[in-house]
């Protein structure tokens, strides 16, 4: 069986104060379909979609690790339920 995208979370620690800045950047990220900001241990989270696995990890290293104010990321694959 084989799908048609890759699916992840990205929880994301940012510099404080950089919570806006950051999530406005991944607003221009085409791939993340939500971002919110969070309370607690993280400050950001982010849904990707992406074609494939080795597409979203290129996005996840090259882009948003790479945002102005980002100083950690912890990414969560997502996978579909099995009949």
């Amino acid at each position: 069986m084989q799908y048609k995208a890759a699916t992840a979370i990205v929880l994301i620690v940012t510099e404080p104060g950089k919570e806006h800045d950051v999530i406005d950047a991944l607003r221009q990220v085409e791939e993340v379909t939500e971002s919110l900001l969070l309370f607690g241990e993280y400050d950001v989270f982010a849904k990707l979609e992406c074609p494939d696995f080795g597409y979203l990890s290129n996005i996840v290293v090259n882009r948003i690790r790479n945002i102005d104010g980002v100083e950690t990321t912890k990414t969560l694959p997502a996978a579909p339920l099995l009949d």
